[in-house]
């Protein structure tokens, strides 16, 4: 073990009585919930970037956080990894994540940056053995860079395409060597800054086209994890071709890719769509693309994307709810995509900060859990929409045209009244267990 954690023992579960600051009362991985390990439902990963490579800057200032990983050369990405897998091992998760930039120095060229991702890949490979932890999903950082500025995939030169292509390679051939569960794009800069100079239709044919060279290569490996995409709406671009889930679905129904890639959905990002989390998570559900989740939060007075770690269950409890009535994870989990404030320089607020939204998390699902177990919601919802389940209503939307429902109406057999949607005592029943 590094010196970086010194003196902070392993999180334990105490309960909630508990008043060790470094201590789980609410997440005891082994409770077994709807049949389930809590480890299990929520599958906890750790994000490499915001908890090791960010230095503590903000849009109005620099870096904050003195690191000893910090710099770039191989020995420096080393100690970060031993680093991080003293975090995974205090805080007992079972995955974590990360993007190339994140864990290799930049090189002079692409094959030096090739080799170094190719020597820490090896290096997480031998520290990975004896370990539970093990990767949920790679990526690859196609948006810090300036060749990146007008995008990878749906850059204006055939060059970037190339290197971008190239990258994203070499992130699959690591994902894939480390027996990751996913692959996730993120294109943090495939949208526009003003249609002055932006062609639509050719910037989304591209995007398109890469997207499914993504998919060529998967098979043509053998990769069998889940390839991802990670909505989101804007920030830093003007306006991105990954808006929203809807957005994205859109894209994989024109491109043939609906039964090959599904989301990875950030709550940071459905609030800068002006969506709930809850609400992308059933659309993705009801779609058939639901893969995993990014756990996060904005703050509400902010108009952009803080990434604070999440601590409101009653939230959560919505969005587990709607996890959970979509079976659960399979390949996916819960990552923490959420940094420090620029003020929390200690190791231990680093260790905290995992732990208690670990805490929140485990609290969110639990309600959920039990308010799918009681059924007031599910048996309110099926009585709202019980008139579709006569044979007549099915008849209807399933055989008849619009001059048979018209003379079925004129010969006077339909006179609806409204019913009441209930959803203040729904929502009086949803706080009775958060």
């Amino acid at each position: 073990m590094t010196d970086f954690f010194k003196g902070i023992e392993p999180i334990r579960y105490e309960g909630p009585d508990s008043d060790n600051e470094f201590a789980f009362r609410h997440y005891d991985p082994d409770q077994v919930v709807m049949g389930k390990r809590l480890e299990d439902h929520l599958r906890f990963a750790v994000a490499y970037w915001h908890s090791f490579a960010w230095q503590g800057g903000d849009p109005f200032g620099g870096q904050t956080f003195q690191r000893p990983w910090f710099g770039d050369t191989m020995a420096l990405a080393r100690l970060k990894a031993d680093v991080a897998f003293d975090l995974f091992d205090i805080l007992g998760v079972p995955f974590f994540c990360f993007h190339d930039a994140d864990v290799r120095p930049e090189g002079a060229s692409f094959a030096e940056s090739l080799r170094n991702l190719e020597e820490i890949t090896d290096y997480f490979a031998a520290k990975m053995e004896g370990r539970k932890t093990r990767l949920l999903w790679g990526t690859a950082n196609l948006f810090t860079h300036r060749r990146f500025m007008a995008g990878a995939a749906t850059n204006p030169d055939p060059d970037v395409f190339a290197w971008a292509a190239a990258t994203v390679k070499a992130c699959m051939d690591a994902t894939h060597r480390l027996g990751g569960q996913n692959y996730v794009l993120w294109g943090g800069r495939e949208g526009y800054e003003t249609l002055l100079n932006t062609d639509l239709g050719r910037e989304t044919d591209q995007f398109g086209r890469f997207l499914s060279k993504v998919v060529d290569y998967k098979h043509k490996i053998g990769f069998t994890g889940t390839i991802l995409i990670e909505p989101k709406p804007q920030e830093p671009s003007k306006h991105q071709y990954d808006y929203d889930v809807a957005t994205v679905y859109g894209t994989l129904k024109r491109f043939g890719l609906e039964d090959e890639v599904k989301v990875n959905i950030e709550q940071g990002h459905a609030i800068l769509a002006g969506h709930s989390f809850e609400h992308e998570i059933a659309l993705a559900a009801a779609l058939g693309i639901f893969g995993s989740i990014d756990m996060n939060r904005n703050d509400y007075q902010s108009g952009w994307d803080t990434d604070q770690f999440p601590n409101n269950v009653p939230e959560l409890a919505l969005a587990y709810y709607e996890i959970l009535r979509a079976g659960g994870f399979t390949t996916g989990g819960t990552n923490f995509d959420a940094k420090l404030r620029r003020q929390s320089l200690d190791p231990e607020d680093l260790v905290m900060a995992h732990a208690g939204a670990m805490d929140v998390c485990a609290r969110g699902l639990k309600a959920a859990a039990a308010m799918l177990e009681d059924g007031g919601l599910e048996r309110a919802r099926a009585d709202r929409y019980a008139g579709w389940d006569s044979p007549a209503a099915r008849k209807m939307l399933a055989e008849e045209d619009f001059d048979a429902i018209a003379a079925r109406v004129l010969a006077g057999g339909v006179d609806p009244e409204p019913r009441s949607g209930r959803q203040e005592r729904l929502e009086n029943l949803w706080n009775r267990f958060v």
